[in-house]
């Protein structure tokens, strides 16, 4: 069984930051995509930002220039570097991972349970 567990939400106010972090535990052959998404209330869920393995990253156009995405592949952890904060990126953030718990197993997305973030103005 895989557990996806985050940490670091918060309430801050506009211009502030915050640090996400999300460890990956249990039956884990390989990760390969891992990201964040944000369900603001009455909007649908959305991607903020993704990295491969390989390094390679994703943000969403609301988020460039302000939010980071970086990964410690030894750990299974995948951190998000919120920065220069404003009040629409209130909402909770949700860790996901696509992996593979044994070598035979396809790839299969698992979700953390989420961390609320509130910025206020």
């Amino acid at each position: 069984q895989v557990q996806l567990v985050e940490s670091g939400g918060g309430s801050v106010q506009a211009g502030g930051s915050l640090r996400l972090s999300c460890a990956a535990s249990g039956s884990i052959f390989r990760i390969n995509l891992m990201g964040w998404y944000r369900h603001a209330p009455g909007k649908q869920r959305e991607l903020v930002a993704a990295i491969t393995s390989a390094g390679s990253t994703n943000y969403a156009d609301s988020v460039k220039g302000r939010f980071t995405i970086a990964r410690d592949n030894a750990k299974n952890t995948v951190y998000l570097q919120m920065n220069s904060l404003k009040p629409e990126d209130t909402g909770v953030y949700y860790c996901a991972a696509d992996l593979r718990a044994t070598y035979s197993a396809t790839y299969s997305r698992h979700w953390g349970p989420g961390t609320q973030v509130t910025v206020s103005s």
